[in-house]
C-alpha cells in the first residue's frame, strides 16, 4: 500500500560571492525571497555564503571574518525566516572562542529562532582548500535538526564524500540530506578532468540518496575566485546545485551561473522506496565493526 504524498517545496540559492559581506547577504536575501515567492518552505544556502572562499591560503587575519552563533548572521537570517515564514539553512564561519573556530551550518526556524546547528565533521587540507588551518573538526556528531518541515540531516561540503555521515544521519531519522558546498576546479584543469570531478561529485551525493532512501539537496557556489597570494590559479566554482529524490533521480538542477532552484520533494516517497529496497533491513550490523578502524592491515 502506498501512502499519500507529503510534499515539501524546497529552494536552493546558488550565488557568486564578493569580498563585501553586505553584498553577499543581499544576494542571499534576494535568492531566499525568490524561492519563497515560488512557494519554498525550506531554503538552502551554499557553504560560507557571507564571504569569498577564504581558505585558498592561510592568514591569521582572516579569522576576523568569523562570528558568534547566535550573532549577526543568525539575526539577519532569523529575521528573514520570520518575515517570510520559511526555514532557512545557512553556513557560517563560527567563532566559538578565541583560537577556536568551526565551519558551521545553522538552521533558522519559521519563527526566526535558531533551531540548531551542525559543525562540519570532515575538514579537508588540499591545495586551494586549506581548511584545517581555520576549522576545528565538528563535535556535535551526525544529528538531524528538528524543524517544522521535518528532520534535516545537514552536512557540509567535504562531508558529502563520506557515506558514513549520510548513513548516520539516516539512522538518526533524517527526512532529507542537505549539503551546503563550495567546490570548484583549478582553471588549469582540462575539460575531461573537469567533467570527471563534477560527475564524481554529483554521483556520490546521488548515491547517498539511493543508499539511504532519502532526498538530497545540494547548494554550491559559482564564479571565479582568484588566490590572493598567487600560490595557485584560484578556484572556478562549478555550481551544478541540485535536488534529487530518494532513488537518486534528479528533480531540479542548475548550471554554472547564479540561480535559484525550486522543486517539490515528496517526503513520503522515502517510505515507499525503503519498502521496495529495504537496505536498512538487510544491513549486517554484526559484521561492520572494522568500519571504525582507520585501515584493515
Amino acid at each position: 500500500m502506498s501512502h499519500k504524498p507529503r510534499i515539501l517545496r524546497v529552494g536552493v540559492v546558488q550565488q557568486a560571492c564578493t569580498s563585501t559581506r553586505d553584498d553577499n547577504l543581499k544576494a542571499s536575501e534576494a535568492g531566499i525571497r525568490a524561492a519563497v515567492a515560488g512557494g519554498a518552505q525550506l531554503v538552502l544556502l551554499q557553504e560560507l555564503h557571507t564571504s569569498l572562499y577564504f581558505c585558498q591560503h592561510e592568514a591569521t587575519e582572516l579569522f576576523d571574518l568569523a562570528e558568534a552563533i547566535p550573532g549577526p548572521s543568525t539575526a539577519f537570517l532569523g529575521a528573514l525566516a520570520k518575515e517570510l515564514d520559511v526555514v532557512i539553512v545557512g553556513s557560517l564561519f563560527e567563532r566559538r572562542a578565541p583560537g577556536l573556530y568551526h565551519n558551521t551550518a545553522v538552521v533558522l526556524e519559521r519563527d526566526g529562532t535558531l533551531a540548531g546547528k551542525y559543525r562540519k565533521m570532515h575538514i579537508p587540507d588540499d591545495p586551494g582548500y586549506y581548511e584545517k588551518f581555520y576549522f576545528t573538526p565538528g563535535d556535535l556528531g551526525f544529528t538531524p535538526i528538528e524543524t517544522s518541515v521535518g528532520k534535516l540531516g545537514v552536512l557540509v561540503c567535504w562531508d558529502q564524500w563520506y557515506p558514513e555521515g549520510a548513513r548516520l544521519m539516516a539512522l538518526a531519522g533524517a527526512d532529507l540530506l542537505l549539503y551546503p558546498t563550495a567546490i570548484g576546479w583549478n582553471p588549469e584543469d582540462t575539460e575531461d578532468e573537469r567533467a570527471r570531478q563534477r560527475d564524481a561529485w554529483v554521483t556520490i551525493q546521488r548515491a547517498h540518496a539511493v543508499a539511504n532512501g532519502l532526498p538530497v539537496v545540494v547548494a554550491n557556489r559559482v564564479g571565479f575566485e582568484p588566490d590572493p597570494m598567487g600560490q595557485w590559479p584560484g578556484s572556478q566554482f562549478w555550481g551544478h546545485s541540485f535536488i534529487a529524490g530518494p532513488q537518486g533521480e534528479f528533480i531540479a538542477k542548475a548550471d554554472e551561473v547564479a540561480d535559484v532552484l525550486i522543486a517539490d520533494v515528496d517526503l513520503q516517497r522515502s517510505e515507499n522506496v525503503r519498502r521496495w529496497w529495504p537496505f536498512l533491513r538487510d544491513r549486517r550490523v554484526d559484521a561492520y565493526g572494522d568500519l571504525t578502524k582507520r585501515f584493515r592491515d
